[in-house]
């Protein structure tokens, strides 16, 4: 059930990113759950909570139209569930979907656990370091995906274990993306595309496909990191 303070919210973020009945009730069991634990846990910015469907939801939402008809996603660092959670709601609806959610807080790992079973989502959480587990479960992964976890030199080392078997990176970002593609290319060969976000001005999906950390010896020669279309 959803309060009438968030409705409006809730209507603003379903027109932005369309769902079926049946997914939007599984997200309005993650979004009352998440208001519920967040008395206790901070899950998401307090100051966010008003807007958690258009901030958080619709924000996750835009994802899923990015990834075709990928069914194994991996979501680093989960937090509050976005977009891991949200995405798993959408992918319920297909057949072997399965949805790796890595949070290493132990109170966040045990609110993903729980919203995964109310919401029947075809999820795992993991609770435990990316980059104790990226090694043994990275094959098969379509999609890895990260939402304000790491300035990008340091996220892809984590979603690298993903990327090098052909996982597609789907990470949300801030207007700040090309700085971070600019330090990254320091260091990695990196094939990418910006996305503007459907729910935020100032917000960007950084596109990864494909990831090189270029040997030491050769930074002197590196080239520019590319961009597709």
């Amino acid at each position: 059930m959803i309060s009438p303070t968030d409705s409006s919210d809730r209507d603003r973020a379903l027109a932005l990113c369309p769902v079926s009945r049946e997914t939007a009730d599984r997200l309005d069991s993650i979004v009352a759950l998440l208001e519920k634990w967040q008395h206790t846990i901070n899950l998401v910015a307090p100051a966010t909570l008003p807007q958690v469907w258009t901030r958080h939801v619709a924000d996750s939402l835009q994802l899923v139209p990015l990834a075709g008809e990928a069914k194994r996603w991996v979501d680093l660092g989960s937090g509050g569930g976005f977009p891991g959670l949200v995405v798993a709601a959408v992918l319920a609806e297909r057949p072997d979907a399965d949805v790796t959610l890595i949070e290493s807080d132990s109170r966040k790992a045990a609110f993903l656990r729980e919203a995964a079973r109310i919401a029947e989502l075809p999820a795992t959480v993991l609770p435990a370091r990316i980059e104790q587990v990226a090694p043994r479960i990275a094959a098969g992964v379509e999609v890895v995906s990260a939402r304000a976890l790491a300035p990008l030199p340091k996220l892809l080392p984590l979603a690298e274990p993903f990327i090098a078997q052909g996982a597609l990176g789907l990470f949300l970002k801030g207007q700040d993306v090309d700085n971070e593609l600019t330090e990254a290319s320091k260091s990695w060969n990196v094939e990418a595309s910006i996305v503007e976000s459907r729910t935020d001005r100032s917000g960007r999906i950084l596109i990864v496909r494909k990831a090189n950390r270029i040997p030491t010896d050769t930074t002197s020669h590196r080239p520019e990191p590319g961009r597709t279309p």
